[in-house]
């Protein structure tokens, strides 16, 4: 008997061990998962009573339109819109043209009301919060030092000492943190499964100068929100609610992940968990200038900052930039390497800077690439379009094309696998042409 009352107490120590350690956590969930809520204790985000609805007007030439697709064996085939998105990982494909719905279908189970985790498209919605805190005065400027508003840092690497908001805004703070998804032991996972996002930051190394260059990684963001937080002296999703989800009439309450909770620090880089269309919102109000229907929800000057790209003065941004600016992505219009006679490779800067400010280029960037069919480098001039978007790791996207006035939101489930779906809006918003891919 009190063998078997041993095994039995044996049993539930290794079963509160996998289910309470940080390194079992990490074990168990480090693969992402678009339901990652899960894992987390979780903050409520709620609507308000006023709900903002997109009017409905299916483009029935849309939904019947045909693709052009050509597999590998050569074979011509033409899919519909809803066959070709339908079988792959999407779980939720919207576009809305002129704010009316013209696109809208859910897949694998999910509806419109059914909220998912954004991963990194929560990046961009901290910035906007960022924003926000700036314009009341929370936030000093973006130039303040981090140490201003988290002091624990000091007794940190020294390099602390000289990071500002900014920094984290461009992805530009220097830290030694590998973004990472192939180990449930990298920083990567710490980070997310650990209980206590502070207590992991505070003893993180720097690799580079903050402001040298530009390294995406989520350690950057999750100190942002912690600045954040500190700043406005209100917890993430809270602040979140009042600035933004109430004022834009979201239709569905919403979710923030925390670490734990003890410290309940909202995981600021990845943990938003709500519906596409209410995500197609946040794309409305940056499309607008952070005008929502005659209010100025965020300043007209941080929407410029966010979606303007990011270029040194000299165009030649190296590894400073990478289209990412106040955690948002600005698109490129097209890669200027040749003609069709094959002389747009350019030998040297000069003669790439030439061609852009002859093409009228309004932003651009000069980049060295690395040949591919023969030794050595070669320049290119890459033009960029008004477009920009929010992305996340498992291909979640919110697209903005300010000229075309077209909104289009991606959830899945699968992770950089489905770009040719996020690929295929951008193609449509050329009056519809036909999309060809050979797989």
């Amino acid at each position: 008997m009190m063998r078997e009352v041993k095994r039995l107490f044996i049993l539930f120590l290794l079963l509160n061990l996998v289910t309470s350690c940080t390194v079992c956590k990490m074990v168990r969930y480090w693969t992402p998962d678009i339901d990652e809520y899960n894992a987390f204790p979780q903050a409520e985000i709620k609507t308000g009573e006023n709900k903002f609805h997109f009017p409905v007007a299916i483009d029935s030439s849309l939904v019947r339109m045909k693709l052009v697709e050509r597999n590998a064996k050569g074979d011509t085939l033409r899919p519909t819109i809803d066959d070709y998105v339908g079988r792959s990982a999407t779980t939720a494909y919207l576009i809305i043209k002129n704010d009316t719905i013209i696109y809208e279908n859910y897949y694998r189970g999910y509806d419109r009301s059914k909220i998912s985790t954004f991963f990194s498209v929560t990046k961009s919605v901290t910035s906007l919060l960022v924003g926000i805190a700036v314009d009341e005065g929370h936030i000093k400027s973006v130039h303040d030092l981090v140490l201003d508003y988290i002091p624990e840092l000091k007794d940190g690497d020294s390099r602390f000492q000289k990071l500002t908001i900014e920094h984290l805004l461009n992805m530009q703070a220097g830290l030694s943190f590998v973004e990472s998804y192939t180990s449930p032991f990298k920083d990567m996972a710490r980070l997310c499964y650990g209980k206590n996002q502070l207590g992991f930051i505070e003893k993180l190394k720097f690799e580079q100068e903050p402001g040298e260059m530009y390294d995406y990684n989520s350690a950057t963001t999750a100190i942002l929100g912690i600045v954040l937080e500190r700043a406005t002296q209100i917890p993430y999703a809270e602040y979140l609610e009042e600035k933004v989800w109430k004022p834009l009439g979201m239709e569905y309450d919403a979710s923030m992940s925390l670490d734990d909770k003890k410290h309940r620090s909202a995981k600021s880089y990845m943990g938003l968990n709500a519906t596409a269309i209410d995500l197609a919102k946040i794309g409305r109000l940056y499309m607008n200038g952070g005008n929502w229907n005659g209010k100025q929800i965020v300043s007209k000057e941080w929407i410029d900052r966010s979606i303007t790209p990011n270029i040194a003065e000299n165009h030649i941004s190296g590894k400073k930039y990478k289209d990412y600016q106040y955690q948002w992505y600005s698109l490129e219009r097209g890669w200027y390497e040749r003609d069709s006679t094959g002389a747009y490779r350019f030998n040297d800067s000069i003669s790439a800077l030439r061609f852009a400010e002859e093409s009228a280029f309004v932003h651009y960037d000069i980049r060295k690439l690395k040949n591919t069919d023969t030794p050595g480098y070669h320049w290119v001039a890459i033009d960029f379009s008004p477009e920009f978007q929010a992305f996340g790791i498992m291909g979640q996207t919110l697209y903005v094309n300010p000229e075309k006035k077209i909104i289009m939101v991606r959830l899945g489930e699968k992770w950089y696998t489905d770009n040719n779906v996020v690929q295929l809006t951008r193609v449509l918003t050329r009056k519809y042409p036909v999309l060809e891919k050979r797989w």
